[in-house]
């Protein structure tokens, strides 16, 4: 039969707190990089554009004005020569910045993919913290957590809230007869037989081993019996054989002011005056 696996820290398994804030910063900053030097260009080509149009216009000032100067020749020469330099000067600067803005367009590029890939990471480890593997019902971390959540509610909102606790008849037998492949199969089909048998707002958990639990908020223990009925004549078929099998069951309802370990123990303890009654061949009552 499939073991529980081993639940690594948070740490271990999902990048930290810290890491993820100086990713974004690394973004933010990047962000304010590109924002400055696009603004840098746009203020070069401004002072390029007028430093061209004042050196034109005196140029053409000078021409109009004295087209017999003995330098006028090497007024223009010196003048085309000055607005060539300026030109190459703001082309060169130009391409300087969109290198700098293509790496650094990358690098961002780069972190958001990083970024991507690390929340994709964290979706993936959240879920499986919260997921048996084999089953793919929650496991007892999340329903501890929704147990809380569904008393608060049953106390705030005082309507009824069932806890039902079952789990798989003689599943050693089947696990030392056939494999622990077999067993594994078992514990999956009732797995989904589970999570069909309840509905929407209900909660279908594997607690570990054979041990299943379901949260049934607004269910009045006298309805458990729908639930079970949806659980019958399950077998599943393993290596061209035949398995059979059967669940246990007991329940109970919250009474207002107990703790969740003391409504789970309580249903607990009606599991097993029912298997008792069960080796006694006495038919239970829950």
């Amino acid at each position: 039969m499939e073991a529980s696996p081993t639940r690594a820290s948070a740490g271990e398994i999902m990048p930290s707190e810290s890491g993820v804030e100086q990713r974004a910063q690394a973004i933010r900053s990047d962000l304010r990089e590109l924002g400055r030097r696009n603004w840098s260009l746009w203020v070069l080509a401004v002072v390029v554009i007028i430093s061209l149009t004042v050196a034109v216009s005196a140029l053409s000032l000078r021409v109009v004005s004295d087209p017999h100067d003995p330098f006028y020749q090497f007024h223009i020469n010196q003048s085309v020569r000055a607005l060539v330099g300026l030109v190459l000067l703001f082309s060169v600067y130009t391409l300087f910045q969109q290198v700098q803005l293509r790496r650094t367009r990358r690098h961002l590029a780069d972190q958001i993919d990083i970024s991507a890939r690390e929340h994709m990471l964290a979706e993936e480890y959240l879920r499986l913290a919260m997921l048996d593997p084999l089953t793919g019902l929650h496991n007892r971390r999340f329903a501890q957590e929704r147990l809380v959540a569904e008393i608060a509610r049953a106390q705030r909102q005082k309507t009824s809230l069932t806890v039902l606790m079952l789990d798989l008849d003689d599943l050693k037998r089947i696990n030392d007869r056939f494999g622990h492949g077999a067993g594994d199969l078992a514990l999956k089909a009732f797995g989904e037989r589970l999570s069909k048998a309840i509905r929407g707002s209900d909660l279908a958990v594997r607690i570990g081993g054979d041990e299943f639990v379901v949260l049934l908020p607004e269910c009045p223990p006298e309805d458990v019996q729908h639930v079970l009925s949806r659980l019958s004549a399950l077998e599943v078929e393993f290596e061209t054989k035949v398995v059979s099998f059967s669940f246990s069951a007991g329940w109970t309802n919250y009474k207002h002011g107990e703790t969740p370990e003391e409504l789970l123990q309580r249903a607990d303890h009606a599991l097993y005056a029912e298997k008792q009654a069960r080796k006694k061949q006495v038919h239970p009552v829950a």
